[in-house]
């Protein structure tokens, strides 16, 4: 399963891509974070569906600091992770 999510919020600038990386890890899945030119993040993941229902409560959560507001959910075709490898960061310096 395949899932695209972006979080709305006070979301940049808090450690919110590390928490999301640290997160995914754990829990083994697939994909990348990044933020967005509009002050969101975005994340796709691969996994099983409870290790991604995992990962959508932390997401609802944050890391201290964070303010998640809005959570916009998609899901995608499976095709879309075969380029996905272990989680990263995108775009991170």
């Amino acid at each position: 399963m395949v899932i695209h999510f972006l979080i709305h919020g006070r979301v940049q600038g808090v450690g919110f891509r590390w928490f999301v990386q640290r997160e995914a890890s754990e829990l083994e899945l697939r994909g990348w974070v990044r933020n967005t030119e509009d002050g969101d993040v975005e994340v796709v993941a691969a996994g099983d569906a409870g290790d991604l229902d995992e990962l959508r409560a932390s997401l609802r959560r944050g890391p201290r600091g964070s303010r998640v507001d809005r959570i916009v959910e998609h899901t995608l075709a499976d095709s879309e992770a075969e380029s996905l490898t272990s989680f990263q960061i995108d775009g991170a310096w």
